[in-house]
């Protein structure tokens, strides 16, 4: 009987273990995604190339995630759209959009203490313009 208490003390030692080094590593993980987010170059988009419609754009940066559509009439961004946005605390981010919008750019400033998630927005805007994808695709 001892000697199976013992096993099971040990076994439940090792996955424990194994454990807490998953969750260092994970974490390590985000933490390295959300570092190179700051370092993320937005290019500039020449949106007199772009035809009308609607275009999906997707970025993720672990554990910050969005899906979004945007809309381009006459060569402008008139209108986008939020679909997912996995954002922790940063949901202020999407405040982002409304800059996108206003100077028909993605070269707008971050929106302070949501940086990581406005720059998924931004990458996620870029994505959508830049690959072209359609909703109709």
């Amino acid at each position: 009987m001892k000697h199976k208490k013992f096993r099971f003390l040990i076994v439940s030692v090792c996955v424990l273990v194994a454990l807490i080094i998953s969750g260092i590593i994970m974490i390590q993980s985000m933490n390295k995604n959300l570092e190179s987010l700051i370092t993320a170059e937005i290019n500039v988009i020449d949106l007199t190339v772009i035809d009308d419609g609607v275009y999906i754009g997707k970025y993720t940066a672990l554990p910050v995630s969005v899906t979004l559509h945007v809309h381009v009439v006459n060569h402008e961004m008139t209108q986008i759209d939020i679909i997912e946005h996995l954002n922790g605390q940063g949901s202020e981010g999407e405040a982002i959009i409304d800059s996108i919008i206003l100077t028909n750019s993605l070269q707008v400033d971050t929106i302070a203490g949501a940086t990581y998630s406005s720059k998924v927005i931004l990458l996620a805007v870029e994505n959508a313009l830049t690959n072209l994808k359609t909703i109709e695709s």
